[in-house]
Formats: C-alpha cells, sequence, structure tokens
C-alpha cells in the first residue's frame, strides 16, 4: 500500500480546541509546512482557544466554531478537505454518569453526521480516535483490536457507538476509515478536571487530592505526543478499514501516580483524600499495541520523565488553568459537588 501524503493537503481536525486535538494540530503544523488544518471545533467547556492562541495567525491553520451535529457546517467543510481526524466528543467519565444524553448526542449522534458528509465527498482518510475503554475492563492479559467490546460506563458505551458506527460504515458504504483506540492521555493543555492535572494543580492550591476507592484502579498512561505520533502514522499508513490499539505498556495504579505527583511538588500525602469511589469504575484497562508497533510505532516518552515535564508544565503555567478552575462557573459548579476536598 503506498503511504498516503499531507503535502499540499487540507485537513479537518474535529475538537481541535481541546487537548488532544490542539497537541495534534501544533504537532501536524510542526511537522508538514505544506499541510492545512482546519479545526471544527464547538467550544464546549473543555475546548479552549488559548491551546492554540499562538498559531491563530498561521496561514496553514483555519479555525470554524461549530458542531459536529450541524449538518450544514459539516456538509460545508468536507468540500475543502482531503482527510479527516476525529477526535471531538464528550469524554469524562464522571459528567457521563450524571448526564449521559450528551455524550450520545456528540459522540454517536455526531459521528454519524460526519460519516453521512464522509459518503459524500472525495476525501482520502478519516481517522477516527475511539478509546481504550471500549474494551471494559480486565484483571489479566491484553486485549486485542478483534476482542468483543464491553463498555461499563455511558462515555465507553457512547464512543463504542461511534466506533463500531464507523466500522460499519467502511462495511456498507466502503469508505476509507481507519481506528485508533488509544489508552490514557496525559500532558500539558489537558483540562484541570482530568485525573493528573485535578491532582496536580490541587496540590499547587494546597487542596485535597480526591482518590476514589483505594486507588488501586490501573490504567496505561500513554504521554500525548506519543499519541500524536501515532495518529500521524495511521494516517499515512494506517491500513483502510483497519482498528489500531495505541498503548505505551505503563501500567500504574492511581496511588503511585497520586504519590508521584505530591512528591515531585513537595508536598505531604497527606493531601491525598480517599473518596467514595466511582459508579461502574472499572478496574485496569490494558491493551496489544503489537499491531501498531508493526507500522514502525513506539512509545518515546517514560511515564517518569513524562510526569515530571507534565508536572512543571502545570506549575510552568499557572495562568492556564487558574483561569479555567477560578474563572469558569460551570467548573466550579460541577467540582464543588464532585470533587471538593
Amino acid at each position: 500500500m503506498a503511504e498516503r501524503s499531507f503535502d499540499g493537503k487540507t485537513i479537518l481536525v474535529t475538537g481541535g480546541a481541546g487537548f488532544i486535538g490542539s497537541n495534534f494540530i501544533h504537532f501536524m503544523l510542526r511537522n508538514y509546512k505544506r499541510c492545512k488544518i482546519i479545526n471544527l471545533d464547538k467550544l464546549t467547556y473543555a475546548g479552549n482557544p488559548d491551546n492554540l492562541k499562538d498559531i491563530e495567525d498561521d496561514p496553514r491553520y483555519e479555525f470554524i466554531h461549530g458542531d459536529i451535529r450541524d449538518k450544514e457546517i459539516v456538509e460545508d467543510v468536507f468540500k475543502r478537505i482531503q482527510g479527516v481526524v476525529h477526535m471531538a466528543a464528550e469524554t469524562h467519565v464522571d459528567r457521563s454518569i450524571v448526564d449521559a444524553g450528551e455524550f450520545v448526542l456528540t459522540d454517536v449522534y455526531g459521528t454519524f453526521v460526519l460519516l453521512e458528509a464522509l459518503r459524500n465527498a472525495d476525501v482520502e482518510f478519516f481517522l477516527h480516535v475511539s478509546t481504550d475503554e471500549v474494551y471494559g475492563s480486565r484483571d489479566k492479559g491484553f486485549f486485542s483490536e478483534e476482542d468483543p467490546l464491553n463498555p461499563s460506563s455511558p462515555y465507553a458505551a457512547s464512543k463504542t457507538g461511534a466506533d463500531r458506527l464507523a466500522y460499519s460504515y467502511v462495511v456498507t458504504y466502503g469508505v476509507p476509515i481507519i481506528i485508533v483506540r488509544p489508552s490514557n492521555n496525559y500532558g500539558p493543555n489537558q483540562y484541570p478536571e482530568k485525573f493528573i492535572p485535578l491532582f496536580i494543580s490541587n496540590a499547587l492550591e494546597d487542596k485535597g487530592l480526591p482518590l476514589y476507592g483505594k486507588g488501586e484502579n490501573v490504567r496505561d498512561w500513554l504521554y500525548v505526543e506519543d499519541n500524536c505520533r501515532a495518529i500521524d502514522l495511521v494516517c499515512r499508513k494506517g491500513a483502510l478499514g483497519e482498528v489500531y490499539n495505541v498503548g505505551a505498556n505503563n501500567e500504574v495504579p492511581n496511588i503511585t501516580i497520586a504519590k508521584k505527583i505530591v512528591g515531585l511538588l513537595g508536598k505531604p500525602e497527606s493531601m491525598i483524600k480517599f473518596v467514595k469511589d466511582r459508579l461502574g469504575h472499572d478496574r485496569r484497562y490494558a491493551i496489544d499495541c503489537a499491531k501498531i508497533n508493526a507500522l514502525g510505532w513506539r512509545p518515546e516518552k517514560d511515564f517518569g520523565e513524562g510526569l515530571k515535564e507534565t508536572v512543571g508544565w502545570y506549575k510552568g503555567n499557572e495562568e492556564w488553568w487558574r483561569k479555567i478552575k477560578n474563572q469558569s462557573e460551570e467548573f466550579k459548579a460541577f467540582h464543588k459537588k464532585y470533587y471538593s476536598s
């Protein structure tokens, strides 16, 4: 199979003002000088224009403020692109437990609108960013791409719906879709409701770190830059119609991460506050990444190094996260109810 090229192409990134999306857009503009990026983002609470402020005047970058559920906007932008990296989604498990409806509407119906536009467009590839959470939990071993999907949370179920809907369009309509299922990402610009940035920012504010249950839940932590490299590679070399797991083999219990964070910041472990466990909390995620390894991808960032750099980023960019935590009424209301120490 010939490698697909970004040279002279226009790529649509949905949800590009979010954590992974903004990191991916920066990655693309750094590495592909003759590639244009169109960012379609609704700018919900987690979409942050500050994430892209440094490139807003770059002639290779275009921002469209819009909803992936808006058929007219989507169909119009599909006339001008050669590739899609679809990241737009509601992603926070805790929020899905409180309001599953928004997750179904954005993650499933929003993906449907994009797929319908894809059917009638001249697009070379559509990369759908799913998640390892679609597999559910397992105590031992690793999930391969062929394993059945068994999501536990409304978030994971909505992502599973989008994942399988995308695959159905490959089988039924023959459209050029590839799916990636990354493990938990971490790194700079992550919205401070997620585990690692919440704990870092709370520690910097001398607030309690609310750890679910006994902190024994295990995740495979993938540095966001490594995920961007994986997405880039799969866009260029991945086989159409295939699924690729993307993990770093960094299985770490949450309690270990909490202790590492307070240690890096010189804070006492007494800041860690054990709270009632989350409903339906998966015990362990673990994926087999042999398939993407065969394409030539390996994670480059050691977890200890990546966590240290991430802590350093939040220490050096307090204005960024304090603006969210102190000025966003939505953030304050939700977190007063669910995360107050």
